[in-house]
C-alpha cells in the first residue's frame, strides 16, 4: 500500500515538467484576471502580480525542500527496517551501507551520524511522491493535521463551485447572445441584466439555472465512482487552452492596433485590491500539486532554476494577457469570463472563433470537475478515517459524495458571480495553501532533520531562502492579508 502512495509514476524531463507546471498554474483564474487589472488599476496591479509571483515562487521552494526532508526520512526509515531485519538474522552491516541509528526516540532529541558511501544515491533525492497531506502527517500534530484538511478541502469546495458557476455562465452568454434578442447588431460590450430576456419566456437567470441542473446531473454522477485525468485528455486539453489564448492575445492586439481599443484604465484604484489579491493568489496556486508534478522529473539537479523560469514566463504571459484585455476593452465591459468578451460581432466575425472561445471554458472545465470533486471526496475520507476501520457502504458511497457534490452546486445557483468566488477563494483557503502550510511544512521539516540527522547534513534541494526570517515573512504576510480582505469586505457590507 505505501509503495502505491509513494509510486512516482512514469519519468519525463524537466522541460516537459517546465511545461507540465505552467499549464497547470495557467488555468481558470487567467481568465478572472484582466477584470482584476482593470478594477485596481495597472500600475497596481502589475506591482501586486510581481510580488505575489515572487511570494508563490518562495513558497513553491519551501515545498521542494519539504518533499525533500520526507524522502530522506522514508529512505532512512528503510534503511533501518532493512538493518534489524539483518540484525535478526545475526548479519553484520557496515557504517557505509546505512545511516546509524543509536536507541532513536524523537522524544530524546539526539541527532543521528548519517554516513553515506562515496557514490551513493543522496539521502534527500526526490524519488517517492509524498503528497501534501502525507508531508502533513509526518511533520504536524494532529491539530495541524486536521487543519491542513480543513483548509485544502475548503479550498477545493472553492474550486468546484467556481467550476460549477463557469460552465452555465458560459452556456447562457453564448445561446443568449444566439438568439434573435441579441443579434449581431448587438455590441459585445453590451451588458446585461439577469432578468432580462435569453429566449421566448426564460430569462437569463433560468437559463443559467437550467443549465447549472444539466451540468449537476451529467457530471455529479462520477463524484460517485473513482476518475482520472488520461494523459491525452490533458493534451487535448492544454492544445485548447493554448489556442484560445493565443486567439484572445492576438485580437485585443489588432483592435489596439487599429485604433479600436477602449480601455483607459486608472493608474491604481485600491478599492478593487481585495478581488486582485484573491484572483492572483488563485492564478499562482500549485503547491497542493507539486509532489506529483516534480516527483517524475528524472534529472532534478537544476529544479530550483527551471521553477524560477517557469514563473518569469507565467508573470509574462499573464502581464500580456492583463494589459492587452485592460487597454482593447472599456474596464465596464470586461466579463468576470474574459473569453466572454469575444462572443460579439463586432469583435469576431467568424462564428466558429465565437463559439470556440465562448464555449471553450465548458470543454476545459467540464473534464476538470469530476477529478476535483474525486479529490475532495477522498481528502474527507482521509480527514475522519481511523486506523484499521472501515466506512459502512452508504457513507463510503453515498454520504461523501453528496456532501462533495450539494455545497458548490447551491453556491453556484446562488450566484454567477466568478470574480468574487475566485477572489474570496484565493483570498482565504488559498493563501493558506499557498503561504501557510508551505511554511510550516519547511520550518519543521528543517527541525525534524536536524533532529534525525544531526546539523551537518545538507538537503540537496534546500530553499535559496533558507533563513528562518524568510518563514516569519510568509507566515505575516498571509496573516495580513487574511485581515485586509476581511476588513475590506466588512467595511463593503457595511457600505451596502
Amino acid at each position: 500500500m505505501a509503495g502505491g502512495i509513494t509510486d512516482t509514476g512514469e519519468l519525463y524531463s524537466p522541460y516537459v515538467g517546465l511545461v507540465y507546471m505552467f499549464n497547470l498554474i495557467v488555468g481558470t483564474g487567467a481568465l478572472t484576471m484582466p477584470k482584476a487589472f482593470a478594477t485596481a488599476g495597472w500600475l497596481v496591479s502589475l506591482v501586486l502580480l510581481l510580488f505575489l509571483g515572487f511570494m508563490s515562487y518562495m513558497t513553491t521552494t519551501f515545498v521542494m525542500e519539504a518533499m525533500a526532508a520526507a524522502n530522506a526520512q522514508l529512505r532512512w526509515k528503510r534503511m533501518e527496517s532493512r538493518k534489524e531485519e539483518d540484525d535478526d538474522d545475526s548479519s553484520t552491516v557496515s557504517d557505509d551501507d546505512v545511516l546509524i541509528q543509536e536507541n532513536y526516540d524523537r522524544s530524546e532529541k539526539q541527532p543521528i551520524l548519517s554516513v553515506q558511501r562515496h557514490g551513493s544515491p543522496n539521502i534527500f533525492e526526490i524519488a517517492d511522491r509524498v503528497e501534501m497531506g502525507q508531508m502533513a502527517s509526518m511533520f504536524f500534530n494532529k491539530v495541524g493535521v486536521n487543519l491542513f484538511y480543513f483548509c485544502i478541502i475548503i479550498y477545493l469546495y472553492g474550486d468546484l463551485a467556481i467550476y460549477a458557476a463557469a460552465v452555465p455562465l458560459s452556456l447562457m452568454q453564448v445561446t443568449c447572445s444566439a438568439t434573435g434578442n441579441h443579434s449581431c447588431d448587438m455590441e459585445a460590450s453590451t451588458k446585461y441584466n439577469d432578468t432580462d430576456v435569453c429566449w421566448g419566456p426564460i430569462r437569463r437567470i433560468d437559463a443559467y439555472r437550467i443549465y447549472l441542473a444539466v451540468f449537476t446531473l451529467l457530471l455529479g454522477p462520477f463524484t460517485f465512482f473513482d476518475v482520472q485525468k488520461t494523459k491525452y485528455l490533458q493534451i487535448l486539453t492544454s492544445l485548447m487552452r493554448w489556442i484560445a489564448f493565443a486567439i484572445m492575445i492576438i485580437l485585443a492586439l489588432i483592435r489596439i492596433g487599429h485604433g479600436q481599443g477602449e480601455g483607459h484604465p486608472p493608474i491604481a484604484d485600491f478599492s478593487g485590491i481585495r478581488n486582485l489579491f484573491g484572483v492572483c493568489v488563485y492564478s499562482f496556486m500549485c503547491q497542493h500539486s507539486l509532489p506529483s508534478l516534480i516527483t517524475p522529473i528524472s534529472s532534478k539537479k537544476h529544479i530550483t532554476q527551471l521553477v524560477l523560469l517557469d514563473y518569469v514566463l507565467i508573470l509574462a504571459f499573464y502581464s500580456l494577457l492583463s494589459f492587452t484585455a485592460i487597454f482593447c476593452f472599456h474596464s465596464d465591459s470586461l466579463m468576470d469570463m474574459y473569453t466572454l468578451n469575444f462572443t460579439g460581432c463586432d469583435v469576431v466575425r467568424l462564428v466558429v472563433i465565437r463559439f470556440f472561445l465562448g464555449l471553450f471554458p465548458v470543454f476545459t472545465i467540464s473534464t476538470n470537475f469530476p477529478i476535483i470533486a474525486v479529490t475532495l471526496r477522498n481528502n474527507w475520507k482521509t480527514l475522519f478515517h481511523r486506523e484499521g476501520e472501515m466506512y459502512p457502504w452508504v457513507v463510503d458511497r453515498v454520504v461523501f459524495p453528496i456532501i462533495t457534490l450539494v455545497p458548490p452546486i447551491l453556491v453556484a445557483f446562488c450566484t454567477h458571480d466568478l470574480e468574487s468566488l475566485v477572489g474570496i477563494t484565493g483570498a482565504y483557503a488559498g493563501n493558506g495553501i499557498q503561504y501557510v502550510i508551505p511554511a510550516f511544512l519547511v520550518y519543521y521539516s528543517r527541525k525534524d532533520t536536524k533532529l534525525v540527522f544531526g546539523s551537518g547534513i545538507i538537503n540537496k534541494h534546500k530553499s535559496p531562502f533558507r533563513s528562518t526570517f524568510w518563514v516569519g515573512f510568509v507566515l505575516v504576510w498571509a496573516f495580513s492579508c487574511f485581515l485586509f480582505v476581511t476588513v475590506n469586505i466588512i467595511l463593503s457590507e457595511t457600505k451596502l
